[in-house]
């Protein structure tokens, strides 16, 4: 998987999950977009696949 497929696939995760919008109305997809790629450049991270990576990004959103 290309860092691309992976990103977007990380992408598509969350927004399916979340939809396409936060509760501040701002881009679930543009935020997805941003922070995929940190979860790339980490091999474990990367081994674990785009949609788990994502499943945990969001594990932490709403959290103060």
């Amino acid at each position: 998987m290309t860092k691309e497929q992976f990103v977007e696939a990380f992408v598509a995760r969350c927004v399916s999950v979340a939809g396409p919008a936060f509760d501040d109305g701002s881009s679930i997809a543009d935020y997805a977009r941003e922070v995929a790629p940190s979860y790339w450049t980490d091999d474990h991270q990367r081994e674990d696949g785009p949609e788990a990576c994502a499943d945990a990004d969001m594990s932490y959103w709403g959290e103060d």
